[in-house]
């Protein structure tokens, strides 16, 4: 298991965290996500890639995540 950490660029509201969280969360492996929209943070936890929770954030909209 390994901690993941992002910036998240693109998101302006909750309901923009309300859909990274969704798709990263419904990621295989993911055991914890936590998303700041003041900071534009997205903290992830669980046997997944980099690869893989950027292409979930991409999934959500018009994001992108860049490893913190």
């Amino acid at each position: 298991m390994q901690t993941l950490d992002f910036t998240v660029t693109g998101m302006t509201c909750q309901h923009c965290v309300a859909s990274v969280t969704e798709e990263a969360t419904e990621l295989a492996g993911v055991q914890e996500v936590d998303v700041d929209l003041a900071t534009g943070r997205l903290h992830v936890v669980g046997d997944v890639t980099p690869d893989q929770v950027q292409a979930a954030v991409a999934e959500a909209g018009d994001y992108t995540a860049q490893p913190a």
